[in-house]
């Protein structure tokens, strides 16, 4: 099992040099480990994992345990999603791995989690561990082992999950019992106060307020946008700070790039096709987009657009 599992997927990340204090979420975060599940939830470039990395190395998340598994397409296998699972917990329980061998060999995704369940009970201290980059997953067996742990979950133990779009779990039921902390796009998005602070004190640009205000505007708090453009004025000193900013827009080609590697290339074909052919309008309804595709699922298309968090709004 040690030669399918890189140890860099269980690494946490470190600290970052050019973050941005955000307290508020900092403490949301904290304040979600009273629920047995807390989802991230937002498009690609929000800030998921750091802000994760930022509670865990803050006062607050410190002294709180914490296991960590980045997924991959690799790990829609059930086997080695869970054969990953135990080794991300095992600094927390050094035996996890001897106790599941059997049932991992079995191959029975849902009776490994029981007996991961059962491991994971004994341990004598809050913990957390994170699942990020959960988009990842498509496979029903994956989810199914999941949907398990959260309906068995110990009470000593707290799931956070990152992702770019909603999970196929039982978010409803977990939101009715008050078992579910939603950090969501709109939670992620930059501040007036923290957009200032990012780029004239982290990235040293000495802009004005009109021309903050605008960025903001444009990149809607977007912190890989502000990003990206922070970084084509670093590498364009002398060109207007203020031209730039006025036509700054998502034809840049730092932000289509981005959107190119990050975001369109793991669509599928159709999708890719309804979001060229839709994005002529400026605003989109089912009707409208079934009118201009001459297909009659654009309603469908936009609510799964909306669940799956791509640049639609």
């Amino acid at each position: 099992m040690t030669a399918l599992i890189l140890a860099t997927k269980l690494y946490i990340p470190a600290a970052r040099s050019d973050l941005v204090s955000r307290p508020r979420l900092v403490r949301k975060l904290s304040e979600g480990l009273a629920t047995p599940l807390t989802l991230i939830s937002a498009p690609a470039g929000f800030g998921k994992t750091t802000l994760i990395t930022e509670w865990h190395y803050s006062p607050a998340g410190q002294n709180f345990p914490l296991a960590w598994l980045s997924l991959e397409t690799e790990d829609n296998d059930p086997i080695r999603f869970l054969t990953c699972f135990a080794f991300a917990l095992k600094p927390l329980m050094p035996d996890i791995l001897a106790e599941a061998e059997a049932t991992l060999q079995a191959a029975r995704p849902k009776a490994v989690m029981a007996t991961l369940i059962h491991c994971l009970g004994s341990v004598s201290h809050p913990f957390a561990l994170v699942l990020e980059d959960y988009h990842s997953v498509t496979t029903s067996a994956v989810h199914d082992a999941v949907a398990y742990l959260i309906s068995h979950i110990p009470s000593q133990m707290r799931l956070i999950i990152s992702s770019r779009i909603d999970p196929p779990l039982p978010l409803s039921r977990l939101r009715v019992r008050g078992d579910l902390t939603e950090i969501r796009a709109d939670d992620l998005r930059f501040t007036h106060e923290e957009t200032t602070a990012y780029l004239n004190h982290v990235m040293g640009l000495a802009l004005s307020a009109k021309d903050i205000d605008e960025l903001e505007a444009r990149t809607e708090g977007w912190i890989a946008g502000l990003k990206l453009a922070a970084l084509s004025m670093q590498h364009n000193p002398n060109a207007s700070l203020a031209d730039f900013v006025s036509g700054f827009a998502g034809s840049h080609h730092y932000i289509a790039d981005y959107l190119v590697e990050e975001v369109l290339n793991g669509l599928p074909d159709d999708v890719r096709r309804f979001l060229l052919e839709t994005s002529v309008t400026k605003c989109l309804c089912g009707e409208l987009c079934d009118a201009i595709t001459q297909h009659n699922n654009g309603q469908a298309m936009l609510e799964q657009l909306e669940r799956e968090n791509l640049f639609v709004v």
